[in-house]
């Protein structure tokens, strides 16, 4: 197992293929509408398939438990864009929240964005998830844009909030 972070009796590392059920069974329970702009996943549904493989994934474990994982995956093919990774997927376990699990895991994405060369790290999240926000913007994470009422989500209208990092010194 590679350990990208240790803090406590918590560990980030990538994803493997035989984290799917699991990590799946993860995702379904973190599903809301805060956070989400697709229905809940179905009780059968995988994770990973042709556009998401386990390598883009870092899962954070406290003991042999994941609570958490983060999506990391550069935003186009275009090599003009390389440059840039993108956040398309962040969740923490209920249970498992209020721990920092969700700043070690954005952290984590960040440096393992540099390490593949990534200047910059983007990601897109709801405008009325408040504490999604939250945690970003006490990573260091700044708004950008923002997309109004790009999303109709249970009855409401909701913008779309673009948000980014430098990852340069």
């Amino acid at each position: 197992m590679t350990r990208m972070r240790e803090s406590d009796d918590l560990i980030i590392r990538p994803a493997q293929a035989e984290d799917e059920k699991e990590l799946a069974a993860l995702n379904r329970a973190a599903w809301t509408w805060l956070a989400d702009v697709a229905p809940q996943p179905a009780e059968d549904a995988g994770v990973f398939d042709e556009r998401h493989a386990p390598d883009q994934f870092l899962l954070a474990l406290l003991g042999d438990r994941i609570v958490g994982y983060v999506r990391v995956v550069p935003p186009t093919p275009l090599a003009s864009n390389q440059h840039v990774r993108q956040i398309q997927g962040l969740a923490v376990d209920a249970g498992a929240r209020g721990r920092g699990i969700g700043v070690a895991l954005v952290e984590a994405a960040c440096g393992a964005a540099r390490a593949q060369g990534a200047r910059r790290i983007t990601l897109r999240v709801l405008g009325h998830n408040a504490p999604a926000r939250a945690l970003y913007e006490r990573c260091g994470f700044v708004v950008e844009g923002s997309l109004a009422e790009e999303f109709l989500i249970d009855g409401r209208y909701v913008d779309d909030v673009l948000m980014a990092r430098t990852l340069t010194a």
